[in-house]
């Protein structure tokens, strides 16, 4: 595929664990499949939740598995007048609005939240805020985003209903995901976003801001999600362990098997027993 290229970007609230490493794995065999380019994001928009050093840590572990980018790394904390440009331009073309209303009053004017389901914003101050100081900025989602994923097959979503008016620079003046992901990708030329299953409630808002913006919309594959003991999604979140990289080869056995991949013996765990296996596993993709 010419001109193929995709990424990896984790969130730096804690090392990679075997979750975080099938994603790795499935979109870096990916971009090598199609022969493109791959490259890493360190997606720490969110600070306060990042610790120090983790971004370092999750590079590491990368490296360790023989995973390395074709760029070097991008910091999304490093970028924050790409997203301000980008949030100014939706405020200019109507598709942005301060919003100053506070969790409480979204939950009260909201009503029942399903479970496991969004909290629909009820569009409160999508004509103006009456005076009171803005506290966030919204989106306005309209109508209905179908697109068709690579994995998952045809895919839909009613903003409007579904999700609402979503934030795009919340309350504390840090930048929402959504944003930033697509300000990020357009601007990396990422034309597949290979990912967590997880991950594909966000896309129709990806490509709604993708369209406001008169951005290119990648196509998407999400991954299988890696389960923990308990039948929940595996995550840092419920205490999911750091990989131990001791044995290399072993996580990345692991890791290609729930990608449906057949494991690739090797006694070894040097960085030539790895980038031969990897280069198996590439093969094996492209023929999928």
């Amino acid at each position: 595929m010419a001109g193929y290229r995709g990424r990896f970007a984790p969130s730096p609230t804690g090392p990679l664990h075997a979750g975080s490493l099938v994603a790795a794995l499935a979109s870096w065999l990916d971009a090598r499949a199609h022969g493109g380019q791959w490259l890493v994001r360190i997606e720490d928009v969110d600070g306060p939740r990042c610790p120090p050093g983790t971004d370092e840590v999750i590079l590491g572990q990368l490296a360790a598995l023989g995973l390395l980018p074709d760029e070097p790394p991008v910091w999304q904390s490093r970028r924050d007048d790409r997203y301000q440009a980008a949030l100014d331009r939706l405020i200019a073309s109507g598709r942005a609005y301060g919003c100053a209303c506070t969790r409480a009053e979204i939950a009260a004017a909201a009503g029942p939240r399903p479970r496991h389901g969004e909290l629909v914003y009820p569009g409160t101050c999508r004509n103006g805020t009456n005076g009171r100081p803005i506290r966030a900025w919204r989106f306005r989602a309209e109508g209905r985003i179908a697109w068709q994923d690579r994995r998952l097959g045809p895919q839909s979503q009613d903003l409007a209903t579904e999700v609402g008016d979503f934030v795009l620079k919340r309350a504390d003046g840090l930048w929402a995901y959504q944003l930033a992901v697509v300000v990020d990708d357009a601007e990396q030329g990422i034309t597949d976003v290979v990912r967590g299953e997880d991950l594909a409630d966000n896309t129709p808002r990806q490509i709604a801001l993708q369209r406001a913006l008169g951005l290119p919309t990648p196509r998407y594959l999400h991954t299988p999600l890696v389960l923990a003991a308990d039948g929940h999604k595996l995550s840092k979140q419920n205490g999911a362990a750091a990989l131990d990289l001791d044995h290399p080869v072993a996580r990345l056995q692991e890791a290609a098997g729930r990608l449906g991949l057949t494991p690739q013996a090797s006694a070894s765990t040097t960085r030539e027993a790895l980038a031969a296996i990897l280069l198996q596993w590439t093969a094996l993709t492209a023929l999928r």
